[in-house]
């Protein structure tokens, strides 16, 4: 087979399942922001068809949280502009190709996803056929596009290395390089924030406690009062990242400055060694205000004009078809489906 040249282009998306918190934002959307600039295309996605894989979903609810996303990727700097914004479900190739995918993958594929174990437990029975097919759904998300390569968190490797093994198959199956083999990029100080409350802990929307989470929603007063009240050690900082061994809730502090002010823990730690917590805490409270608090303005402004959401997430979806249709098209012609 020859070798294909592909568009250098990213695809990510984020379920709009609610609750848009600081891990999200350090963790992901602030590498879309960052790679709107280099040399890639690159498309961002509300998967609200993932989102209802799980869990009934209120339907206000899940139109409520699709906008909030939206907001949220745009007041953080995903412009659209730079880059496609959809809506998952309004761009249908992503079901029609997926459906040729659940034809691809395996059983034995599905049945080995991690979070399809995690999340169906032992009551797999009852689980959704949508949660045990995710996997190619997500696969199609990203070989639509012809995806050169997406950000990923730890959790979603998985997931990925299934997206290449469909392509593979795929291509192998047909006789075909049509799909590309999509590389993960791994990267970031805080690409894994933890809980205010327990630094052993992951940042999540699902906590019982608001104040282990920075919501992307918070005002000034709000991040300022969690980061002020964050879990912390009776021990001075470290000048070098081997003194954060042992010490979770020190290193997400030390993390989240990092990532928040475009610096490695090296760089933070030489800054801030020797310092105790009461000294820390309000610098760290200040910049997060600085960083964060213009987000959360924005993102209240765009949720108060919806229609203005909708018609910049109805003018990405045209401009996906654009890539989407062609590409559909001729999965269709080399499996052979006629029309």
């Amino acid at each position: 087979m020859p070798d294909t040249k592909f568009t250098p282009r990213v695809f990510s998306g984020i379920q709009p399942s609610g609750g848009l918190t600081l891990g999200n934002y350090l963790g992901a959307i602030k590498r879309f922001v960052s790679m709107q600039d280099e040399d890639y295309e690159t498309v961002y996605c509300m998967v609200d068809m993932h989102a209802i894989t799980a869990k009934f979903l209120d339907p206000k609810t899940l139109a409520h949280n699709t906008r909030e996303l939206a907001a949220g990727f745009i007041a953080s700097g995903v412009s659209p502009e730079k880059s496609i914004l959809i809506n998952q479900s309004q761009v249908p190739e992503h079901a029609q190709l997926a459906w040729i995918f659940n034809c691809v993958a395996r059983m034995g594929w599905m049945g080995r996803m991690t979070q399809w174990k995690d999340k169906a437990g032992k009551n797999a029975e009852a689980a959704s056929l949508g949660l045990f097919a995710y996997p190619a759904l997500m696969a199609a998300d990203i070989l639509i596009y012809h995806a050169t390569h997406v950000p990923v968190g730890d959790d979603q490797k998985q997931h990925l290395e299934l997206t290449r093994d469909i392509a593979a198959k795929f291509n192998h199956d047909y006789g075909v390089d049509f799909f590309p083999i999509t590389e993960p990029v791994i990267e970031g100080a805080a690409t894994r924030v933890m809980s205010l409350r327990d630094g052993s802990k992951k940042m999540s929307k699902s906590d019982p406690s608001d104040a282990s989470r920075i919501n992307m929603t918070d005002d000034a007063d709000a991040i300022a009062k969690k980061i002020r009240k964050a879990k912390t050690d009776p021990d001075a900082l470290p000048s070098e990242v081997e003194g954060l061994e042992g010490r979770p809730d020190a290193r997400n502090l030390v993390n989240i400055y990092a990532a928040l002010n475009e610096q490695t823990i090296e760089e933070v730690l030489r800054d801030v060694g020797g310092q105790q917590f009461g000294t820390f805490k309000p610098a760290l409270a200040e910049l997060a205000v600085a960083k964060l608090a213009p987000i959360s303005t924005e993102m209240a402004r765009l949720m108060a004009e919806p229609d203005e959401i909708d018609r910049i997430l109805k003018r990405g979806s045209e401009q996906a078809r654009e890539i989407t249709a062609p590409i559909l098209k001729k999965t269709y012609d080399i499996v052979g489906m006629v029309g």
